[in-house]
């Protein structure tokens, strides 16, 4: 299974990038172990539109083109389900065995998803009911990512 981050915006080069970075080739090289073929960002340009619900399809459209066909896809939403470390592991691990291609996380724009792709989501993915940048948020992303592997693979990081 591929694991494919499709973020609306650009991390720029800087501390946020290179703790991404880290945890991303920390998932992907404990990954590869349980069967994770890659973890990919994909980061797409943010709309110029004029309006919100314009900005909003532009980005959306964007991003569903770069979804594979059958992948699992999950939103990042304050409004989504929160959930521990532990049970993210648990849907990462029920996912690969549901012999799903890709899994994508997508992280929309700063005004959102449109809602013909928030409702294809199969899930909706809280960290908390704070808003939190972008930036922090793909890291946050990442770091869960690489958590959830070494749960999956019995690897002491984790511990609750």
């Amino acid at each position: 299974m591929r694991i494919l981050i499709a973020a609306v915006g650009r991390l720029k080069q800087g501390p946020e990038r290179e703790l991404a970075e880290r945890y991303r080739k920390r998932a992907a090289d404990f990954g590869r172990k349980l069967g994770l073929a890659a973890f990919d960002v994909v980061e797409i340009k943010e709309s110029r539109a004029d309006n919100v619900e314009r900005r909003m399809l532009e980005e959306s459209i964007a991003i569903a083109n770069i979804v594979p066909e059958r992948a699992v896809t999950v939103i990042l939403d304050e409004r989504g389900t929160a959930m521990n470390s532990a049970a993210f592991a648990g849907r990462l691990q029920e996912w690969r065995a549901a012999d799903r291609p890709a899994l994508v996380f997508i992280l929309g724009g700063a005004d959102g998803l449109a809602p013909s792709l928030r409702e294809q989501a199969d899930l909706a993915l809280a960290f908390g009911a704070f808003t939190w940048p972008h930036q922090l948020v793909r890291i946050m992303l990442m770091e869960q990512l690489y958590r959830a592997v070494t749960i999956l693979g019995g690897h002491p990081y984790h511990r609750a």
